[in-house]
């Protein structure tokens, strides 16, 4: 087992903030109708709040820029966080303006339905960076839902010379096109592969193509079927598996695999590492219902990534 780091890693994750309104069904619907939910819970999510929740549970320490509305929704969505022990001193409050919500439906195999609402005018682009400077950072995480900050954050992590990750998930192709070149570190959902790949389904050829895209690490996740990444030193694509769970609901895993594996990246762990360490967090969480809230702790993982590497 590898030695704990000397002190905890500092990670900023920059994007979506949301208050998700999650319902578990006994089938997702198919038509109107009233549909009596087995469970339910109101929190505070969103891609890269998820992440940074999932990254301080793995004992970093972590700051979040979005931006919310200046509304009680707002305001919630802040407590929240920091009940968690994420800093949301960069976050952006917009008088005026709504913060985003979503209803998002998940059936007993873990299948959902999400309907989120952005208000354009909260999302609009930042005029600067909240920071004089990223190096008081070990990595940056940015998700595609705020493009004008993750853009900023992108190209600020790059200058000062720390990882700057990309968690590219579906999104508009020309959101994806300006991004995929500031980021060091490209994490591609599936879906997000086929959008910049030119329909490409095939995780392997999707990565091989983003690797002559990017000059920076390239990898593919596909749920279940583990994550594809290419080795530059061998030229090759290489296949970290996933852990086999039965899933409870899969809403959040993407963006605890992405804190996760900004910890990880942060911690100096090597890739095929850093991809298992989150892979074994986003499992975990896949086996607990209620989004960003099943996350794990960072002794859970360990054990996790421990057992299915073994």
């Amino acid at each position: 087992m590898r030695s704990e780091p000397a002190r905890p890693a500092r990670i900023l994750c920059v994007g979506a903030l949301t208050l998700d309104t999650i319902f578990r069904l006994d089938r997702l619907p198919d038509g109107p109708g009233k549909f009596l939910p087995r469970d339910a819970v109101q929190i505070a999510e969103g891609m890269a709040a998820s992440a940074a929740a999932s990254a301080r549970r793995q004992g970093a320490e972590v700051w979040l820029w979005a931006s919310i509305g200046g509304d009680a929704t707002g305001a919630r969505l802040v407590a929240e966080l920091e009940t968690e022990g994420v800093d949301c001193g960069y976050v952006r409050r917009v008088e005026g303006a709504k913060s985003a919500i979503a209803t998002i439906f998940v059936d007993m195999q873990g299948e959902r339905i999400i309907v989120p609402f952005y208000d354009p005018v909260t999302q609009a682009d930042p005029e600067a960076l909240p920071f004089a400077d990223a190096s008081r950072f070990d990595a940056v995480l940015v998700d595609v839902r705020w493009p004008g900050a993750a853009a900023r954050a992108l190209d600020a992590a790059r200058a000062a010379g720390i990882p700057a990750i990309l968690d590219a998930d579906v999104a508009p192709a020309a959101v994806l096109e300006a991004l995929l070149p500031r980021a060091t570190h490209v994490i591609a959902s599936r879906p997000a592969a086929a959008i910049l790949c030119a329909g490409t389904t095939d995780a392997g050829e999707a990565v091989i193509a983003l690797a002559r895209r990017s000059d920076g690490f390239v990898a593919v996740t596909d749920g279940g079927a583990g994550t594809a990444w290419f080795d530059r030193a061998a030229e090759r694509v290489r296949h970290v598996p996933a852990p086999r769970i039965v899933a409870v609901d899969t809403l959040a895993a993407g963006d605890v695999f992405h804190g996760c594996y900004a910890v990880a990246v942060a911690e100096g762990r090597p890739p095929a590492e850093a991809i298992r360490f989150a892979s074994a967090a986003a499992a975990l969480k896949c086996q607990r219902f209620g989004g960003r809230l099943g996350a794990p702790d960072r002794a859970e993982t360990l054990a996790m990534m421990e057992s299915y590497a073994s």
